[in-house]
């Protein structure tokens, strides 16, 4: 077992029922992206609570907080805040029946259909346990708590508001995310974990007339359906079968009336790939087709591409997941596995990227080990509530330890190195 882990295992036992009552009070009260008001505050009154330097409103609701603890090298251990505009759909006593208005000022449902609400309770958590045994390891341990990681603003609104300039230089930066998989395990991977991602709008032109007069129209409906169906042959036709990429429309908007045709649709579009060249064969492909369907509709005016956000790929530094790797294999045995590469997306890497710093992202199991080995039996895995659906909600127990525990064993594989060996 991970020398802190082992040292800390009866001590996180106590903090649980604090840490679950946290947990419950986040998933019952999530806010929008870039709108994290509340969570930013118990994240900051937690933070001060426990000796840290505290500043807040880093990139508008970022929290960042500062615990030096000797001679020694600086972990950053990092959480995301927001929640989705997603009714929650999970029965659970504590759901959320929370409303608010998004960008464009429509009120939605919202709920942490995404797991985030875990995420901070878990850096809250190792903040805690970290402040409070001090006497375990050396060094400085930086806390984040990141909005708006769901519109891929928050980590760059961050290094935009001088992050960087004002906090020390992290020797490695530490982040996980609870997804699909039997909890109480958790999936590393040196290399690329995530894939990069970029969302983006396309508006279609027609011209508009009475649904009983479609020859003096040019119907923007119509042209949508065609190009929805033709970019759904870029990947399974035009990139190799050994590459990997997924190409999603998520919303497809025209008209108000069943009698009336419309002037315009509007389609949204999600790409996920893990090779570059991939990624920008992608999206001229759906350029090309959107302006060949509408010129064979005879558009008007061409298509208005709109880019929505873009996400790096995650690649793992190579040294440091093998340090981290040894750390979860001496803490949890055979529940630390070689995960493959996921279809999803973050900003985490940025933060690595601009501070040109070592970083590892590892994946924690969520969902209840009978159901998912029942559906693992049965070849449903793909049917289970995951993240963003309204019916996600990972199971509690045993989590939300196991989510503490590998967020202080990634940490100690530094901080208490530097412990035994007496130096940084």
């Amino acid at each position: 077992m991970d020398p802190l882990a082992k040292a800390l295992d009866s001590h996180l036992d106590a903090l649980l029922p604090d840490l679950e009552a946290i947990y419950k009070d986040l998933h019952s009260h999530p806010e929008l992206s870039m709108q994290e008001v509340r969570t930013a505050q118990l994240a900051a009154e937690h933070l001060v609570r426990y000796g840290f330097e505290v500043t807040t409103g880093v990139g508008g609701t970022g929290v960042v907080g500062l615990l030096r603890n000797g001679a020694g090298p600086t972990v950053m251990l990092r959480a995301d805040m927001d929640a989705l505009p997603v009714v929650e759909a999970t029965g659970l006593p504590y759901a959320s029946t929370a409303k608010a208005r998004n960008d464009d000022g429509v009120e939605v449902g919202v709920s942490h259909a995404c797991g985030h609400d875990l995420h901070v309770t878990w850096l809250m958590g190792a903040a805690r346990a970290l402040s409070e045994r001090r006497d375990l390891w050396k060094g400085t341990l930086l806390a984040v708590f990141q909005p708006g990681e769901e519109v891929a603003r928050g980590a760059q609104s961050m290094l935009d508001d001088g992050l960087m300039d004002r906090f020390p230089r992290p020797d490695v930066i530490l982040g996980q995310h609870v997804m699909v998989g039997a909890a109480g395990t958790m999936g590393h991977r040196s290399g690329t974990i995530l894939s990069a991602g970029d969302s983006l709008k396309v508006q279609l032109f027609g011209r508009g007339s009475h649904g009983s007069q479609p020859q003096t129209a040019i119907d923007p409906v119509v042209m949508a359906a065609s190009t929805v169906l033709r970019l759904q042959t870029i990947v399974s036709r035009e990139i190799g079968p050994l590459d990997s990429a997924v190409l999603t429309i998520g919303s497809l908007q025209a008209g108000t009336k069943e009698n009336i045709i419309p002037e315009d649709a509007t389609l949204k579009l999600n790409i996920r790939t893990y090779d570059e060249g991939v990624r920008e064969h992608i999206l001229s492909a759906v350029k090309r087709i959107c302006c060949a369907e509408s010129a064979a509709s005879n558009a008007p005016r061409e298509p208005l591409f709109t880019p929505l956000n873009s996400y790096p790929m995650t690649v793992n530094d190579a040294a440091a997941t093998v340090r981290v790797a040894q750390a979860f294999r001496a803490q949890f045995g055979a529940g630390a596995y070689e995960t493959a590469p996921a279809a999803a997306s973050e900003d985490f890497s940025l933060f690595g990227r601009a501070w040109k710093a070592p970083y590892v992202f590892w994946i924690v199991g969520g969902t209840d080990p009978e159901a998912y080995a029942k559906a693992k039996a049965e070849g449903q895995i793909n049917r289970l509530p995951s993240n963003h659906s309204s019916r996600y909600a990972p199971v509690l127990h045993p989590t939300l330890k196991t989510g503490l525990q590998a967020m202080l064993t990634a940490a100690g594989a530094w901080l208490c190195e530097a412990e035994a060996t007496g130096h940084a």
